[in-house]
């Protein structure tokens, strides 16, 4: 992440001198520029395949876990164990959690993070038959883009994602469970622009971090929140201006187009923190961090979505955590990684990117 809005950076201050700090100097939160894998304990590898542009993004946590939440948002999802995030159940620490391209298809890549990790004798502990490895996942709608549809994510891709993982900086764009993904489908005829994966993450000289990493997938723009500008979405008739489906909507002109089929979209991703919060908090933040969808992608959690956030708490900072900020942070930083998820990516099978059109934000350039 590069920069927080200027509103969030006022607000961060002030809540950092009353919550984080007690009587001690302000203290400024700052971007971590590793992306997702600044918070301690995480890893992040992907896997694209090369036969069609999709693939898998598997996030590992170091040691026996972290506590898991999630927040699903959308009208079409695909997931898998995400039932066992509900705080009312009993497993209590998640082991990795994977995304991914190739629509339901795309499940089977969990099951090879399953067997890299049962491989190493990392899950849940059942005695005597061993350990079941905790993996929930979700998947983004990519079979129409680039190719055969019947090239898609398999077990495979998960169990080299899983071992490519690391705690270097992520790669965005079209890696990983980006590398399938496209923005801007509301006016169908008019053609999608390229989506990605993209990361971000804040952190604070007294050790809190805050992460966030997307595939972005999503039928509509992605507006960045600190301009109000739209950087990728509908385009206009000529192909390379950007129509803005806010004015689309407010005219009646998107009643007037195709729209666009459900269940083919979706905009999957995680937040993390080291801090140390219960189950329900961790849900919280995950519901919380939400607004990052709804701050950065226009429109959010529709029909046609199945917008879907994964959170997770690795418990390595020993500050005394604070639920509300955290949550605003998670929602900040989700917020950035949609942005450069567009702004990273590069045009591909025909799709222009932001870069190509010249709408990336400065800040990226």
């Amino acid at each position: 992440m590069n920069r927080i809005s200027k509103h969030h950076r006022a607000f961060l201050t002030v809540v950092a001198a009353l919550t984080l700090g007690g009587v001690q100097a302000l203290i400024q939160a700052q971007p971590a520029l590793k992306g997702l894998t600044a918070v301690p304990g995480i890893k992040v590898g992907h896997h694209t395949l090369t036969e069609r542009p999709t693939g898998c993004t598997v996030i590992l946590i170091d040691g026996e876990g972290a506590v898991g939440g999630i927040s699903q948002r959308g009208g079409a999802p695909g997931t898998r164990e995400t039932d066992l995030l509900d705080p009312l159940n009993m497993v209590d620490k998640v082991n990795a959690v994977t995304l991914s391209g190739g629509s339901a298809y795309g499940l089977d890549a969990a099951q090879g993070v399953v067997r890299w990790l049962e491989e190493r004798k990392i899950g849940w502990n059942v005695g005597p038959a061993g350990v079941v490895p905790i993996v929930p996942a979700a998947i983004l709608f990519d079979l129409r883009f680039g190719g055969d549809p019947t090239i898609r994510p398999t077990a495979d891709c998960g169990y080299k994602a899983a071992g490519a993982a690391s705690d270097a900086v992520v790669s965005e764009g079209n890696v990983g469970a980006g590398a399938g993904a496209t923005v801007g489908k509301m006016g169908m005829g008019r053609g999608a622009m390229k989506g990605g994966l993209g990361t971000a993450a804040i952190s604070f000289p007294n050790g809190l971090v805050v992460g966030a990493i997307v595939a972005v997938n999503a039928v509509g723009d992605i507006v960045d929140p600190e301009t109000g500008t739209v950087v990728a979405g509908v385009r206009a008739d000529d192909g390379k201006s950007l129509s803005d489906v806010r004015r689309l909507l407010r005219t009646g002109e998107l009643l007037k187009r195709a729209q666009p089929r459900p269940g083919e979209n979706t905009t999957i991703g995680l937040v993390a923190t080291n801090a140390r919060l219960t189950k329900a908090d961790v849900n919280r933040m995950a519901l919380m961090a939400t607004d990052g969808y709804a701050r950065a992608i226009t429109p959010s959690h529709t029909v046609g979505d199945g917008d879907t956030v994964f959170s997770l708490a690795t418990g390595r900072w020993d500050g005394e955590a604070n639920l509300t900020v955290i949550g605003a942070l998670a929602a900040d930083a989700m917020a950035e990684a949609i942005v450069r998820a567009v702004a990273k990516t590069e045009s591909l099978a025909g799709v222009p990117s932001a870069r190509e059109l010249g709408t990336v934000p400065a800040r990226f350039k």
